[in-house]
């Protein structure tokens, strides 16, 4: 419990039924579309105002992101959130979000978020100003004990992901489509929960392709699920309304309990990448609310399908 984390405070909600998903807690996509709303408090707090506003010449870009989730959000809990900086270079600053369960003080979810100072329009990244660096040091903060990444570290993307390679790969097709223009920020950007939360749409299909977590020796609960224990993106373009995606995903490792994946989120049109994903997952009773091992004949199945090439 770090309730007395010193950070700004920069949201304060709850958890809606229609934000959460079949596991019954709150979808991936809502803790990123509230770690964004967020972001709005954190550049007001650096003189950045309006930086999200339409008419805005600059504003925050993410170009990656950590996410560790610590304790279920489930429908009607109150939450909020704190944020301060961990770090600042010429053009891009580092954010640290924890998301609160308001009435037990305990942290359902960190957020360490890279973000580029950028001209609003075409993305262009510029310097600070001096008023926005004297600013910034009195938001720095330090990480506090047990909420940094666990099993994924911060080390950049070294993705080389591209349609070509993923079907060379044979990877798992979990989704694809088009951007509306509803999906999009008020520069017509893709918002950056549509990334995570697409590829939570498709996790069905990849199980239905990996096949089962459990063995003959060790049935499932009568109700299985699967929870993300840490995502980490990186956001390589920006797609916008109109443009097409494909999402496809394979198995980077496995272990006793947990399975990493990579997902890769491609142009079908151009064969470049609009972002990867690499996500830590276990499988859920859903009844007990409690992480079920992985069966040893499953993981030596699962081991043969595992992709060594397959990088974040």
């Amino acid at each position: 419990m770090v309730s007395d984390f010193p950070g700004l405070e920069v949201w304060r909600g709850g958890v809606n039924t229609w934000e959460c998903d079949e596991m019954g807690h709150m979808n991936v996509r809502f803790y990123v579309a509230k770690a964004m709303e967020g972001m709005a408090a954190v550049a007001s707090a650096l003189g950045l105002f309006g930086a999200y506003h339409p008419n805005a010449e600059a504003t925050l870009l993410v170009k990656d992101q950590h996410i560790r989730f610590m304790r279920e959000a489930r429908p009607g809990a109150a939450l909020h959130m704190t944020a301060g900086l961990l770090d600042i270079s010429e053009t891009e600053i580092r954010v640290l979000e924890l998301l609160f369960h308001s009435v037990s003080g305990e942290v359902a979810a960190s957020f360490q978020t890279t973000l580029a100072h950028v001209t609003a329009r075409d993305g262009r990244p510029f310097p600070w100003s001096a008023r926005t660096r004297a600013v910034a040091g009195d938001l720095f903060i330090q990480v506090p004990p047990g909420v940094g990444p666990r099993s994924l570290d911060l080390e950049p993307s070294q993705a080389r992901a591209s349609l070509a390679e993923a079907r060379r790969l044979n990877l798992v097709t979990l989704g694809a489509g088009a951007l509306g223009g509803g999906d999009c920020d008020v520069f017509g950007r893709m918002r950056p929960e549509l990334m995570i939360g697409r590829i939570s749409d498709g996790i069905p299909a990849l199980s239905a392709a990996l096949g089962p977590r459990h063995g003959p020796d060790h049935p499932p609960p009568a109700r299985m699920g699967g929870a993300v224990l840490e995502y980490r993106t990186a956001y390589l373009a920006w797609p916008g309304a109109g443009d097409r995606f494909e999402i496809r995903s394979g198995l980077a490792g496995v272990d006793e309990r947990t399975t990493r994946y990579v997902h890769w989120m491609l142009d079908p049109d151009s064969g470049r990448a609009w972002g990867s994903v690499m996500a830590v997952a276990v499988g859920l009773d859903l009844d007990a609310r409690k992480i079920v091992p992985i069966d040893p004949q499953a993981r030596q199945r699962l081991e043969g399908l595992i992709h060594p090439e397959l990088t974040f």
